[in-house]
């Protein structure tokens, strides 16, 4: 009998110094899986809660990297560079001598709540075809169109004065918040200019650092079994149905899912076999479910075979 693939989420605490598809590539050896891929990037520089879907959980990505972020930053203020962080070439030295506390908090106030931001030059977002740091690695610089974040929690949690003053952040944001952005904006903001000298991301949605594993715990045959993450679990923010007999065959015939449900129109759930895993991924549309992804290894199990889509 073929022993089933692995499929989950693991939680992991990236170290510095690697990009996170270095760590992707690792958790790919350690399963002897292809289909690997992480819920939101961290820079090399930065550290803390990684989420990586393996499998068939790959396919759920989407729906757990929008989920908020939790970070803890440190800003060096009086400094401006090309990245945004202490990694890059200084662009300006203005000192920050006269700043203090008060006029932090005060500039703090200014970046809670929605707003737009612009996305660093160093960043994945793509302009015409071209990752934005591939453009910023040929030293070309071009106009990137402001989006909309939340940033839904932002506190001081120590300042440093002096004529390079810092500060440790405290911030919980929307996805695609990009925090080296709003340290170099908030410097901009009090006049002297500021970067990021830190980063670790503490929490991604419902998972922090206390479910977080290091990646060379995964070398333990053991250890590794027990730190994947069911799907059902990770998507237990979604609302979510159990799929009856019938349902369960109409998903297998790529046909409608005539259940009923009481989630908000057009809101996107779970749909789950009597046994709790995931089956498939619907959207309520005109009160009737529409699939958006089945897992087809999920179905199999509850005697149904497919396609996954």
């Amino acid at each position: 009998m073929t022993r089933p693939s692995p499929s989950g989420l693991l939680v992991l605490d990236k170290p510095g110094g690697v990009t996170s598809h270095d760590v992707v590539n690792r958790v790919r050896r350690a399963f002897g899986v292809k289909r690997v891929g992480h819920a939101g990037t961290l820079d090399p520089m930065a550290t803390g809660v990684l989420v990586v879907c393996v499998g068939e959980a790959t396919r759920a990505i989407e729906l757990l990297e929008t989920e908020p972020k939790e970070y803890v930053a440190g800003v060096r203020f009086g400094v401006s560079t090309d990245t945004q962080d202490m990694t890059g070439r200084v662009t300006s030295e203005r000192g920050s001598r006269g700043l203090t506390r008060a006029a932090l908090e005060a500039a703090l106030e200014g970046f809670r709540g929605e707003r737009m931001q612009a996305p660093p030059m160093v960043s994945a977002v793509h302009h015409e075809g071209k990752r934005l740091y591939e453009l910023a690695r040929r030293g070309v610089e071009v106009e990137r169109n402001a989006r909309p974040i939340v940033v839904h929690r932002l506190e001081a949690l120590g300042f440093e004065p002096g004529d390079r003053a810092s500060c440790t952040l405290r911030i919980v944001c929307s996805a695609g918040t990009y925090v080296r952005t709003l340290a170099h904006d908030l410097g901009e903001a009090l006049g002297c200019g500021g970067a990021l000298t830190s980063l670790r991301r503490i929490r991604v949605g419902r998972y922090g650092l206390d479910r977080a594993c290091s990646p060379a715990e995964l070398e333990d045959d053991a250890f590794r079994a027990r730190a994947l993450v069911p799907l059902a679990e990770a998507l237990a923010h979604l609302p979510a149905v159990v799929a009856d007999d019938a349902a369960l065959d109409r998903l297998a015939h790529g046909q409608p899912l005539d259940l009923v449900v009481d989630w908000p129109t057009g809101a996107i759930g779970a749909v789950l076999n009597p046994q709790g895993a995931v089956v498939a991924v619907a959207r309520r549309v005109d009160g009737r479910l529409q699939t958006i992804k089945v897992f087809a290894a999920a179905l199999e199990a509850s005697g149904r075979s497919t396609q996954a889509r």
